[in-house]
């Protein structure tokens, strides 16, 4: 098997036990990462890398199988639903936080739809539901009109967001003569039709996707983009700059950067807290005011955790900007910074 490091001969059922994602990359980001000028960055999203076999920590490491409620939903915070539809992506990202299922034969993926949306039903408070997987995108326009035809009934939902990076990977997907049809169905039923793409580079913004963004937009789409902060692909303060710049520019609403996840075989790409930290503080000198709409985000076990600073006194301080408890959300606390700590559970109590 061929790794950015060289080649290696593995079985089976090394890469199994390793929790290594099988490797596959479409032929439209290949050649757009080969010749964009990013590539010695952008080869360490899809290509495999030797440190996968050494990268610890766990598949599951913000608490999917918990807040489970329907095979294939989850409802972690009250106002949201995370569906489960796909264990595929057009190309398969090496830092997904998703190893223990995408790219294989899941039974995590909602089988039932119709018993799906029944939860909904019985759960007023739930106001908006994310696609996502795998990526939604790689089920054909036809799949998403049956998701949908359980969905959109739903009087209390009012959006429903569709999480993708086939923007970067395969932007024709989105010439179907099809989707303009899904998207009104949306807006015919009150329904806030949202793409959430997944840019991580500028590099991966390239000119098909603008004019495919443009046309979508054009037929009341609305989008938000989230980016992981990767070690050795994005850790730079003007390459997240220029990329939130640029979303800006196009009417992708910059979202979350998210803290990389300690992931088994993905932890890798983490950078520490204090950098994290450094490197926001970068972005937000380049970026003028209206273009700061990111948050720096922690994606942990008890909620979504903002990162707000490394205190003059030694310590973190954060916030949940989600949390399953609505008393928590808002709140500042802090924690005891340690260096190369990466993650909440990093940081010591107290």
């Amino acid at each position: 098997m061929k790794f950015i490091e060289g080649t290696r001969v593995v079985t089976e059922g090394e890469l199994q036990a390793n929790n290594i994602t099988r490797h596959h990359v479409t032929k439209y980001y290949r050649n757009q990462i080969t010749k964009g000028g990013y590539y010695e960055q952008l080869k360490n999203i899809v290509e495999p890398s030797l440190q996968e076999f050494e990268s610890r920590g766990s598949l599951d490491t913000s608490g999917e199988h918990d807040n489970t409620v329907v095979l294939g939903l989850q409802h972690k915070y009250p106002q949201t639903g995370l569906l489960l539809v796909t264990d595929r992506c057009a190309s398969y990202c090496r830092y997904c936080f998703r190893k223990r299922l995408v790219g294989t034969e899941s039974d995590e993926v909602a089988p039932d739809f119709a018993r799906v949306a029944q939860y909904i039903r019985d759960h007023p408070e739930m106001t908006n539901v994310l696609l996502s997987g795998g990526d939604p995108f790689v089920l054909s326009t036809a799949k998403l009109n049956e998701i949908l035809d359980h969905l959109l009934p739903i009087r209390h939902l009012e959006s429903i967001r569709f999480g993708t990076k086939m923007v970067a990977f395969e932007p024709k997907r989105f010439d179907d003569s099809a989707l303009p049809a899904l998207f009104q169905r949306l807006q015919k039923t009150g329904k806030t039709a949202i793409i959430v793409t997944h840019f991580d580079h500028i590099g991966e913004i390239s000119g098909d996707a603008v004019r495919r963004i443009q046309s979508l937009r054009a037929q009341g789409v609305q989008f938000l983009n989230q980016s992981v902060l990767l070690a050795k692909v994005n850790d730079d303060p003007e390459v997240l700059a220029a990329t939130f710049a640029k979303c800006h520019q196009i009417g992708v609403r910059p979202y979350y950067l998210f803290q990389g996840r300690p992931v088994k075989g993905a932890s890798h790409f983490q950078v520490s807290l204090r950098r994290g930290l450094e490197i926001t503080r970068g972005i937000n000198q380049r970026l003028s005011g209206i273009q700061k709409t990111f948050k720096y985000i922690m994606s942990h076990y008890t909620g979504k955790i903002e990162i707000l600073d490394l205190g003059e006194d030694g310590r973190v301080y954060m916030r949940y900007h989600q949390n399953k408890m609505p008393e928590k959300i808002g709140r500042i606390f802090s924690r005891p910074h340690l260096e190369d700590a990466c993650w909440l559970d990093d940081l010591p109590e107290g």
